[in-house]
């Protein structure tokens, strides 16, 4: 969308203009009317043979004739004519304004009138409230139009076109009928690119520019200046100390006959100056609306080097040759086309936004973009190439990110020689690379709470599920019909429950037991039942570094995540040809320093010990990496993967405080060869923590039965758990949530054991106990949850409470509870003891 226009003729006003009511009756419909009466006036003769009557018959019928049309013509006559249709032309006039669309409708909502800069924004046939808007901002301007025909004016701050361009819009009521509204939109500005504030007009590079011949000033959409080089001062002022900030640009410049810009102070006797306005937009800001006056410009005076008496032969390649050295200097992308839109010239800044760095530029700027972006781009730029000096920008994607479209600024620049038009990029390939980082980062924590969500609401299902398998087994044995099917159900069930850990791993919500270790010797343990895996085709080869730092993690889930990442490269590695490859295992030892170098933003600087696995399965495609370690994705054909593997290994890597990484391994030729997965453990300094030594827990210690509450909002798991636990012994009091447990501890209750859910509506597992505890301080007490064992130990601070992991079997919670009741009845009697 244009945001300045050059000198144009006058834009078309559209205005109602009302039909006269009437019209002199036409000659051919005279002639008719004057033959009918002739022909009567014979009827008449014929029937009543006296020519006196028809004679007078056809004399009236004149004068009523010549009576009609006078009568007509005063009517119709200039003098009687209504008032004269309303001329628009002065109010025309009156709106153009730069940076402000303005536009008046009348009460039917048609408008009459508008200036350039809407027009070239919305186009004729867009009249407000009409505007090309979404559904919701739509309504919202109908709204606001409403209120100013009721009110006299109304305002919104921000409304949002298709085209994701923002809008400041007011309406006021106005006209001698207040029967016309006049709208006023204008465009969010957005801030400049923070480097180029971050220049010194004023300073040392002003001053070099000015050598250069090139005076500088930065102003903002009216044309007002917010600072100016020393050397701009001195011609403009006579003082490069003066400030002339919150003057009018314009007011120190003067052109002559042909056009030539001179400084109005040093007048004609001067040179003449090629002005260059390059808009201070950043794409990269474009999403963050700023005032008004933010909408900041860089103005280039470049001195063409001729006085008045001189020519202009010569000058435009110098001035060419001025303006490459200043725009290889700048931090904003910018290139240069002739009229045909043929590159001239590009600065590093740009090669690197368009991601050509190193390979120069190619012919035309249609061949950075897509196909579909190439004729808009090719049309603006022949528009700014020819004709007035005008400016805009263009959304367009780029060959090298064609998912990210980028905002290309164009200018048209005159009296450079060759070069007609300038187009500014800023290099975001940094912010998009961080951007997306973000983005991929709250992707895996969303899905990894929805995982570890749904994981405990199926964990519920699966303990009833396989709860009461166990329960049918009881009353079954091998070689009943109904044996063999309940087997099978339980079967699946405990496979149902295998993917929920790994669900758990990915959202980090599983239990982990960690330990020092080497990550040499956790390979050592896990290489032969790798190997057996692999079979004779892939080549297994390992390979350690020295002085490897010692890692803190759970020794069996890292050889799980092993397992996972070699299982992956054999299926990269099968999937082609023959089938023959190599899988190689290396361990790297990493130091701050070298972090530092590697120049990661999400890599802490700390020393590593590094875990490599790599393949030559040839690589993984690009669009496939960024969703490589999201839960069920998978590459695989439907029914040979889970795809919960890599998103498993990259859960147990992350609870364990490391960082893996995936990307491929190219040949000579720059075609990829493999992929490689690289995993980070920081080293552990210090000793390990002490565990805390529980004693071995038996049930069999345990066998006088007992009372336990039992404290559970699923209903099917609390009647798996009641009728597990009757047949166990014990005698049950079976209660619905943490309300009706505390209130069965306070009718006077006696129990020797709580066994409760965690997550409850309304009074949770963790503050029923606190209460009850407050009440009976030596309360045993057993947690059921399918969340992770570390995880809830963290968020609840109870003292000596014990854990079981949903899904359970029958015996399983048999035996835990009488654990649990051994263990307080030797602790008792320890006590008493002393």
């Amino acid at each position: 969308m244009s945001r300045r226009s050059g000198p144009r003729s006058d834009p078309p006003v559209i205005a109602a203009v009302d039909t006269p009511a009437h019209e002199a009756p036409p000659a051919r419909l005279l002639a008719g009317l004057g033959g009918a009466l002739v022909a009567s006036a014979g009827i008449l003769y014929f029937a009543t043979g006296s020519g006196l009557v028809a004679l007078a018959f056809a004399l009236a019928s004149a004068v009523l004739l010549g009576g009609v049309v006078l009568l007509d013509r005063i009517r119709v006559s200039p003098a009687s004519e209504g008032p004269a249709a309303t001329d628009w032309s002065v109010t025309v006039a009156a709106i153009e304004r730069a940076g402000e669309a303005i536009a008046i409708t009348d009460r039917a909502n048609r408008m009459v009138c508008a200036n350039h800069f809407f027009l070239d924004s919305f186009g004729p046939g867009a009249a407000p409230p009409s505007l090309p808007l979404g559904r919701e901002a739509l309504e919202a301007v109908t709204l606001l139009a409403r209120t100013a025909w009721r009110d006299g004016t109304a305002a919104l701050e921000d409304i949002e076109t298709i085209d994701e361009t923002h809008w400041q819009i007011a309406a006021t009521r106005a006209g001698r009928g207040e029967d016309h509204l006049i709208w006023r939109l204008r465009p969010h500005a957005r801030e400049a690119a923070t480097s180029l504030h971050a220049l010194d007009l004023a300073g040392p590079f002003g001053k070099m520019l000015s050598r250069a011949g090139i005076e500088t000033a930065i102003t903002t959409a009216d044309g007002v200046i917010r600072a100016v080089s020393a050397g701009f001062a001195e011609r403009a002022a006579g003082d490069e100390r003066a400030s002339l900030m919150g003057q009018d640009f314009v007011s120190f410049l003067r052109s002559d006959e042909r056009d030539r810009i001179f400084f109005a102070r040093e007048g004609r006797g001067g040179t003449p100056q090629t002005l260059v306005d390059v808009p201070l937009v950043d794409p990269a800001e474009r999403a963050t609306p700023a005032g008004p006056d933010e909408a900041t410009s860089l103005m280039l005076l470049i001195d063409s080097g001729v006085g008045i008496g001189g020519g202009f032969e010569g000058a435009g390649q110098a001035g060419v040759a001025q303006l490459d050295a200043l725009l290889a200097q700048l931090p904003l992308g910018l290139a240069m086309t002739d009229r045909d839109g043929r590159f001239l010239f590009g600065n590093d800044a740009f090669l690197r936004s368009v991601g050509r760095e190193g390979r120069g530029l190619p012919a035309f700027p249609t061949d950075l973009v897509t196909r579909e972006d190439k004729a808009a781009l090719s049309d603006a730029v022949r528009r700014h190439g020819r004709g007035p000096s005008t400016s805009g920008d263009v959304a367009v994607r780029l060959t090298n990110s064609p998912e990210e479209p980028v905002s290309l600024g164009l200018a048209g620049v005159r009296g450079l020689g060759e070069a007609a038009v300038l187009l500014s990029l800023a290099d975001t390939s940094q912010e998009n690379q961080l951007r997306r980082q973000v983005a991929q980062a709250t992707k895996m924590q969303a899905v990894g709470q929805l995982a570890g969500g749904v994981a405990h609401d199926f964990n519920n299902v699966l303990t009833a599920i396989i709860g009461t398998c166990d329960l049918m087994l009881l009353r079954h044995i091998p070689g009943d019909s109904d044996y063999d099917d309940i087997q099978q159900i339980r079967a699946n069930s405990n496979r149902a429950a295998s993917l929920t850990r790994q669900l758990l791993a990915f959202s980090r919500q599983q239990t982990l037991r960690p330990e020092i270790i080497q990550l040499p010797d956790v390979v050592s343990e896990v290489s032969p039942l790798i190997k057996r895996l692999l079979g004779e085709k892939i080549t297994y080869y390992v390979q350690h570094d020295r002085n490897l730092g010692p890692v803190r993690a759970d020794p069996q889930q890292l050889e799980q995540v092993i397992m996972n990442l070699a299982v992956n490269a054999r299926d990269a590695i099968q999937s082609r040809g023959n089938g023959q490859g190599r899988i190689s295992l290396f361990t790297r030892s990493l130091q701050a320093k070298q972090v530092i170098q590697l120049g990661s933003e999400v890599l802490p600087a700390a020393d590593y010990t590094v875990l490599i696995v790599q393949d030559t399965g040839g690589g993984i495609p690009p669009h496939v990496l960024p969703k490589l370690f999201e839960p069920f994705f998978t590459t695989k054909e439907q029914g040979k993967g889970t795809g919960l593997g890599l998103s498993t290994a990259y859960g147990i890597v992350k609870q364990s405080g490391g960082f893996i990484f995936a990307d491929n391994i190219n040949d000579k030729s720059g075609h990829p060869m493999g992929a490689r997965f690289t995993v980070y453990f920081p080293v552990h300094r210090g000793e390990m923590p002490k565990k805390r030594e529980a004693p071995t827990l038996v049930s069999s210690d345990w066998s006088a039965g007992g009372k336990v509450l039992l404290v559970e909002d699923e209903d099917m798991v609390r009647a798996v758990a009641e009728r597990a636990l009757t047949r166990a012994g014990y005698e049950i009091t079976a209660c619905a949530n943490g309300e009706e447990g505390l209130a069965a501890i306070e009718e006077g209750g006696e129990f020797d054991i709580v066994v409760s859910d965690v997550v409850m509506p309304g009074m949770d597992g963790p503050a029923m106990v606190r209460a009850i505890r407050a009440r009976l301080p030596g309360m045993p007490v057993l947690f059921m949850s399918g969340y992770a064992e570390e995880q809830l130990r963290r968020d609840i601070d109870i003292a000596d409470m014990h854990f079981i992991a949903k899904p359970f079997s029958v015996a399983a919670i048999g035996d835990k509870v009488g654990a649990v009741l051994s263990q307080a009845r030797a602790a008792a009697g320890a006590g008493a003891g002393a």
